[in-house]
Order: structure tokens, then C-alpha cells, then sequence
């Protein structure tokens, strides 16, 4: 009775004309986002974070979700049809669905990728509400010495579940957790690594930050790019058959339940659920030869994991207050400039925001699938537009955002120096999801840190004192140990360069 009064708020919430407005806006964006190649959501988000600091709460993460789930939908249009994924969690969309396309079935391949996708966001959806309530109730009964256990498996997770090598992923960790201490000291009021710069004795913008790491960079990226677009093939017949309704549905529940447990985890719950489930399809499968060449299955169980991945990584951020991804960290940066601490006092202080938010999802996931399908066309031709059109208006628009926060230019250096930083962690094959984790967790580790000491007079041994918080650091570093066994590590090597 209490979870449908709380709908009833969502609802209410959400189908505001001005809320409305922004599922509809963020979830055409992040079609578009997704369609584009070399974008995403993570470095849009990250540009539009400035709109937000002028949009209410709600409105702002109603339109940044949309943007997220909306681009696992516009991912699987351009990998379909033409073998380009715009996501990189679509990747695997492409291997059937393009074959499928080439075959005279591009039609079916997207429909059966919106239909799993509308299930998968359905299901999700309905899964936050109900587990959500639980959580945070768990949750307000941590300490500091539990959420400082919490927030340091979150990192040490994101590290194992990072592509490329623990040890960049944990040095950019700890790089995050050192840029996040620029400024003044709470506790002391002393200023630490200011360099006798007035600037820096607020710390760095989250904004300018996350724009320079990510927007500036994809930029850059994209100008090295010499990538062409492949032939476009033709959609024709778009509703598909009994026996191939048949066919995927195994896959699409099966695909929506190990999406939604796998974006729960910190780290890339969308891609690594996508993986996955074409993994397990292709073991399960009668004719597990027919993968790679067309097979329905491929294309209906990664595109289910990968929108259930993407609306279960809110979980963690609106019940716990952390963070499963990079992109949920920049969302959680949106409710931090709002004066807003994510976390289980959200659903008591902010219901409208919260019930809100998950109402919008579906909202949201409805409005995808009527939009997906009459626009394959639009989305196809936006394709043909050069980026060296598009490129110097995200630089652009990025610098006027940076500026407009707080009306500071030193805000847009801010932003040219982490551009610049993140092309050289490019280079190096550094990922600036881990960094981007420890900058804005590493704030709230040393917090926590430091009220358990005073709590316990300086004792370190309160952490093993308290079960939770000794378990939580147990299974920290039981999965250090995993990830740096050979055999563990290899397999890692193995799966993100099959992602990629």
C-alpha cells in the first residue's frame, strides 16, 4: 500500500508539464547521443551539467536519465543498421544485428532491440522501486565507519570491473582522491595544495573538471578519427513474427534479470551485462554456430542487459549515495551543486525527487519505443553531418557552461587543463572513469575517515570492530587478491578486448 501512494507522488511528480518536458528532451537527446559515434552519455552529461545548476533538482535528473538510457536505445539504431556502434555496450548489438540488416531484417533486429529494451527498462524500473525502500532503510542505520568501508569497496570494485590495467585504474583512482583535496581543509581552515592561488581555496569544479576529462577529450579524440560511414541498408518490414517473438523472449528475460544484478556493481554494469548475455546465449544456444551471422538471440539478450544494466546502476546512488559509474558520479556532481547529498536521506527529505526520478523512467521507456522506430531515418542522416561542424560548438558550448556556473574564467583554464591532462591519460591507455570516481568519492572517504577517528579517539581498530564495516572491508580485499591472481587477470584481458 505505501510503495503505491509513493508511485501515485511519482507520477504526480513526473508527468508535471515541465517535468514532462525534460524526460521528453533527455530522452530524445540521448537517442542522439547515442546514434552519434564517439560522443556518449558520459561526456553529454557532462556538458549539460551547467544547465542544470539553473533547472530544479528533479527536472535536472529526470532529463540527465533520460539521457543515459535513452542513448542504450540509440546505440543499437546505428549498430544495426550500420555495423557503427554509437554506445559502447552496443558493440555487441552489432555482431547479429548487422547481419540481420544485411540479410533484408532490419526491421525485426530493431524491433526486437526496442522491445527488449522497453521490457528490460520496465522491469528495472520496477525493481528500483521495490528495493530501494529496504536499502536506504539498511543504510541509515550506517555509521562513519560503514560508509567509509562502503565507499572504499565501491572504488576498489570499479577498479576490477575497469578495462585495461588495475594498476592505471587504482593510480587513477588515487590521482582523483588527490585533485579532490585541492582547497580549504573543513576541520583546520588550513588550504591545501592551493600553490598561493585565491582560485583554488574553494577546490576544483566538479563542472569544469568533468567537462575538461571528458567533453574536451572526446573532442580531441574524434579529431584523430578517420572512422567512414558504412553503407546504409534499408528497413523495411518492422513487426516481427510469432516464432521470432518466440525465440527472444528467453533471451530478453534472461538478458533483463543478469543486466539488472550486473549494474548494480560499480564499474561498467551497461557493457559488462551486454558481454554477457551474448556469452551466455551463444553457450546455451542449440546452434550456437548461427551467432555472428545473424542470430535473433544476439541481438535481443545484450540489448535487455544493457538498458537493465543502465537503470539498475541508479540503485546504488540514490540508496547509498555512491556511485556505480562514472556517469552516476557526474550525476551525483548535478545533486552536489543543487546543495542536494545523495544517499538514503533523499527519499525522506526529496520524495518527490526520488519517486519522481523513477517514475520518469517509464515513462521515459515508453516514450523511447514510439520515438525509436519512425525515426531510423533522421537518425541514419544526422550521421552524414562532418564533425569538424559539430566539434568546435561542444568546445564552445563546454567553455560558455564552465563560465556560466560561477561566472569565472579561471574555471574555463580549469577546463583546457583537464582537457589536456585527460588526452595524455588517453594516450597512455589511462581511463578517466576511475579518476573521475576517486574525485568525487575521495571527498566523502576522507569525511567519513575522519569522523570514525574522532568517534574513536584515533583508533584505527574501530573499522574491524564494527561487523559491517569489517566485512565490507573483507570483501574489499578479497576482490584486490582476486583481480591480481594471473589467472583472473588474464580473463579480464580477455573480455574488454572482446568488448572493444
Amino acid at each position: 500500500m505505501e510503495l503505491i501512494q509513493h508511485l501515485a507522488l511519482g507520477f504526480d511528480t513526473a508527468l508535471s508539464p515541465w517535468n514532462f518536458f525534460y524526460c521528453f528532451v533527455g530522452a530524445l537527446l540521448g537517442t542522439l547521443i547515442g546514434v552519434l559515434p564517439g560522443l556518449g552519455p558520459t561526456a553529454t552529461v557532462a556538458m549539460l551539467l551547467p544547465i542544470t545548476y539553473y533547472m530544479s533538482p528533479t527536472s535536472s535528473m529526470i532529463m540527465l536519465a533520460g539521457i543515459y538510457y535513452g542513448s542504450q536505445y540509440g546505440g543499437s539504431t546505428t549498430a544495426i543498421l550500420l555495423n557503427l556502434p554509437g554506445e559502447v555496450s552496443s558493440s555487441v548489438t552489432a555482431l547479429d544485428g548487422y547481419k540481420m540488416a544485411r540479410k533484408g531484417e532490419a526491421g525485426k533486429a530493431l524491433s526486437i532491440a526496442a522491445i527488449g529494451s522497453f521490457f528490460a527498462g520496465t522491469f528495472s524500473t520496477f525493481l528500483i522501486a521495490v528495493v530501494a525502500i529496504p536499502l536506504t532503510t539498511v543504510a541509515l542505520s550506517f555509521g562513519s565507519t560503514e560508509y567509509f568501508a562502503l565507499i572504499l569497496l565501491g572504488l576498489v570494485t570499479s577498479t576490477a570491473l575497469a578495462s585495461g590495467s588495475v594498476l592505471k585504474a587504482v593510480a587513477m583512482i588515487v590521482a582523483g582522491m588527490l585533485f579532490s583535496m585541492v582547497g580549504t581543509d573543513v576541520d583546520s581552515g588550513a588550504f591545501r595544495f592551493t600553490f598561493g592561488m585565491f582560485e583554488l581555496t574553494d577546490g576544483l569544479n566538479i563542472v569544469a573538471v568533468a567537462l575538461g576529462i571528458f567533453g574536451v577529450v572526446e573532442v580531441l579524440k574524434n579529431l584523430e578519427s578517420t572512422d567512414t560511414i558504412a553503407e546504409t541498408v534499408k528497413v523495411t518490414k518492422l513487426l516481427p513474427t510469432r516464432k521470432d517473438l518466440r525465440r527472444a523472449t528467453p533471451p530478453i528475460i534472461r538478458g533483463t534479470l543478469l543486466g539488472s544484478i550486473l549494474g548494480v556493481l560499480p564499474g561498467g554494469g551497461s557493457i559488462l551485462s551486454a558481454f554477457l548475455s551474448y556469452t551466455v546465449e551463444k553457450r546455451i544456444s542449440r546452434h550456437p554456430e548461427q551467432f555472428g551471422h545473424g542470430a535473433i538471440e544476439g541481438v535481443a539478450g545484450p540489448e535487455s542487459a544493457n538498458n537493465a544494466g543502465a537503470q539498475t546502476s541508479f540503485i546504488p546512488l540514490l540508496a547509498l549515495g555512491i556511485p556505480s559509474n562514472a556517469l552516476m558520479a557526474l550525476m551525483m556532481g548535478a545533486l552536489l551543486i543543487q546543495g542536494i547529498t545523495p544517499g538514503p536521506s533523499v527519499v525522506t527529505d526529496q520524495p518527490h525527487l526520488f519517486w519522481g526520478l523513477i517514475v520518469s523512467m517509464w515513462i521515459g521507456n515508453a516514450m523511447l519505443v514510439i520515438l525509436n522506430l519512425p525515426l531510423v531515418g533522421l537518425w541514419v542522416s544526422l550521421l552524414k553531418i562532418p564533425y569538424r561542424f559539430m566539434l568546435p560548438a561542444i568546445v564552445a558550448f563546454s567553455a560558455i557552461g564552465v563560465f556560466t556556473v560561477s561566472n569565472s574564467s579561471f574555471d574555463v583554464y580549469v577546463l583546457a587543463a583537464f582537457g589536456l591532462i585527460g588526452y595524455v591519460l588517453h594516450k597512455l591507455d589511462c581511463e578517466p572513469a576511475p579518476f573521475l570516481m576517486g574525485f568525487v568519492l575521495g571527498s566523502l572517504l576522507e569525511e567519513y575517515l575522519r569522523r570514525a577517528m574522532v568517534f574513536s579517539h584515533g583508533d584505527p581498530m574501530t573499522f574491524l570492530r564494527h561487523p559491517i564495516s569489517a566485512a565490507l572491508l573483507a570483501t574489499a580485499i578479497v576482490v584486490l587478491g582476486l583481480i591480481a591472481m594471473p589467472a583472473i587477470s588474464s580473463r579480464r584481458s580477455e573480455v574488454f578486448l572482446e568488448e572493444e
